[in-house]
């Protein structure tokens, strides 16, 4: 027996894996099926209790309570119907091949519906296709919610789920085929580089935020009436999170335990640095003072711009990348909104989708090996590639959140009333006071 043979076999028995389960083309890899359960926790936490105290801070204190119950009910919806059809949606290549293009470009097939034909035995790359699929929900769970900020503080709480629900299955789960759906999906056809989801998670969750804001309407008394963050405390504390918990997001995309893990936490992390001391550095030019709140979207911005950039720049790519995207995030959360008068309540689309689009372009260009990247591409057609995917991604998400939010409004309602706003969501949704 060959050494390769007792070293397969003796990975099955240590890991108590049915031998059928280890084939030599896919063997069973307990290290990286450890990472990925590691790194869908990290997702969860990034998400609650990381992104809520993030944007709970930032609510006025009548609010808060309102945003972690809203985040609660749309995890639960998601992930009901992510098991149901729309982990099929992006999975299932029925019909797909390198380079064809057809309606399985765009959206996955329902051969996976309710995750027929998986077993516990059912591996990808060597990680059972649960542990895969529970990855994706956590994804799936908060790029919805990350939307949620941009028409904060005056949503019906029914009308908040209900988005999450519509739009994870007609946007989010066709988007995150098209760009992960492997050959024959539209982005994978144009060769997009999109490591982790600038396009399907930031740019998607930005755009739609400011498509509900628009639609939702602003806020009452806003821009006159000054809402400030009413505890600066729990934005730092989620933000902290979101830094910690991104590694599960940025190195679980790997989905093994290996190099390209290894480079990705690398570069998140440097580009976080970059991320920070670019907004230190404007922050201070342009108001002459270092802000908490600053720092932590400077946090976020970094974050944001390496996603889909992770596996394909080196050192020098991540810090500019990072640097890059907090200036022009930087710049979008201080003009953007008041210029062109929508409310987007947390800022979501400039450090969302501005900071999405951003990394998206900077991916294209900071990935040749002149640069210390490691894709050797014609720097043109990927820039060319990168906007498109863009596009692409404004466009659909744009019109499906607007047509959601429309339906919506004509049945249940998108709105509280003008009492219910003044009162406050946590009162008069949930009759709780966050503080008493």
């Amino acid at each position: 027996m060959s050494s390769d043979i007792l070293k397969k076999l003796g990975l099955c028995l240590l890991t108590l894996m049915p031998a059928y389960a280890c084939a030599a083309d896919t063997p069973f890899d307990a290290a990286s099926t450890v990472w990925l359960m590691v790194s869908a926790i990290l997702v969860l936490i990034m998400f609650i209790p990381g992104l809520a105290l993030f944007y709970g801070g930032m609510l006025r204190a009548k609010n808060v309570l309102s945003i972690f119950s809203q985040f609660f009910a749309v995890a639960g919806a998601v992930g009901i119907l992510w098991i149901a059809i729309v982990y099929s949606i992006v999975a299932d290549t029925t019909h797909m091949s390198e380079g064809s293009l057809n309606l399985n470009s765009f959206i996955g097939g329902f051969g996976k519906a309710f995750m027929a034909g998986i077993t516990d035995q059912t591996l990808i790359a060597g990680v059972p296709e649960y542990v895969v699929c529970i990855f994706g929900l956590t994804f799936a769970m908060i790029t919805p919610c990350i939307a949620l900020g941009g028409f904060a503080e005056r949503m019906k709480f029914g009308a908040v789920v209900l988005f999450g629900a519509l739009w994870l299955v007609l946007v989010y789960g066709p988007l995150a085929h098209m760009v992960w759906g492997g050959p024959g999906a539209i982005m994978h056809n144009w060769g997009v580089l999109d490591f982790a989801g600038g396009t399907a998670v930031h740019i998607n969750s930005g755009v739609a935020a400011l498509v509900g804001a628009i639609v939702v309407g602003q806020r009452r008394g806003w821009p006159t009436t000054a809402m400030p963050p009413h505890n600066l405390v729990f934005t730092m504390m989620g933000a902290a999170l979101l830094w910690a918990g991104w590694y599960g997001f940025n190195v679980g995309s790997a989905l093994a335990a290996n190099t390209t893990a290894g480079l990705v936490l690398m570069t998140t992390t440097i580009a976080t640095c970059g991320g920070i001391v670019g907004w230190i550095m404007i922050e201070k030019i342009m108001t002459q003072q270092v802000t908490s709140l600053g720092l932590a979207s400077g946090v976020i911005a970094g974050l944001v711009g390496i996603t889909p950039a992770a596996a394909y720049v080196g050192p020098f790519g991540a810090i500019a990348v990072g640097l890059i995207t907090s200036l022009c995030c930087f710049f979008a959360v201080t003009g953007l909104k008041r210029k062109f008068g929508f409310d987007d309540a947390l800022d979501v689309f400039a450090l969302h989708g501005i900071g999405g689009m951003a990394g998206c372009i900077l991916t294209g260009i900071f990935c040749i090996p002149a640069l210390g990247g490691n894709q050797d591409v014609d720097l043109v057609k990927q820039l060319t590639a990168q906007i498109a995917s863009i596009a692409l991604t404004v466009i659909y998400c744009g019109v499906f959140t607007w047509i959601i939010m429309k339906i919506i409004d004509k049945t249940i309602g998108l709105r509280v009333t003008s009492e219910q706003e003044q009162q406050g969501l946590d009162v008069s949704d949930h009759n709780e006071r966050a503080y008493n």
